[in-house]
């Protein structure tokens, strides 16, 4: 695990092992079932997770009843609810497990900590919210202004086997359309 994390941090920034040693130090490893809960709305988000492998989404109800997914995050993705993290405010959404999922938790304490001690850490937390805002700004931008057969097939070109993880009425939520307009999409490709 600890070379995966350092596979991963050095993407972006270069940290020596003993630097590698002490983020490591830092975290703690768990694993949630498959559909288990690792955020409930309503809870503060005390954590940041990094997936080590698994996969989960982000998802609210709406005033209907509806699932409404706003985000998947698999291996090598970060995933928290930031502005509860953040604020230490109640969650409006969850984070749930869609398989057997291991992630390094890191709490926010720790984390600052580690941004005193290893300044560079925080800017590579710097470099990791940008690419988040920019997949934020461009989901709500240019992807949900595109035509859904273009939304479906730019997932499945960006993400290669992701359909066959996910169940379709998922994906379907995520792109904001219906289950069988999905399945119609899935035929005609």
């Amino acid at each position: 695990m600890k070379a995966q994390l350092k596979s991963y941090l050095n993407r972006y920034i270069n940290f020596s092992d003993n630097e590698i040693d002490e983020i490591y130090a830092s975290l703690n490893v768990v694993t949630f079932a498959n559909k288990e809960f690792i955020l409930s709305e309503g809870q503060i988000c005390m954590n940041n997770y990094f997936i080590m492998s698994g996969l989960t989404r982000s998802f609210y109800i709406d005033a209907k009843g509806n699932e409404k997914i706003t985000q998947f995050a698999i291996e090598n993705w970060w995933t928290t609810n930031m502005e509860s993290f953040i604020t230490a405010s109640p969650s409006t959404s969850n984070i749930q497990a869609l398989e057997k999922t291991t992630v390094l938790i890191i709490s926010k304490t720790e984390l600052e900590k580690l941004y005193k001690s290893l300044p560079k850490l925080e800017r590579f937390f710097r470099i990791i919210t940008e690419k988040m805002l920019i997949a934020i700004q461009r989901r709500s931008d240019v992807y949900l202004q595109m035509k859904s057969k273009d939304r479906y097939t730019d997932l499945i070109n960006h993400f290669p086997g992701f359909a066959q993880r996910v169940p379709q009425y998922m994906i379907a939520s995520y792109l904001e359309i219906t289950p069988e307009y999905l399945s119609e999409l899935r035929k005609s490709l």
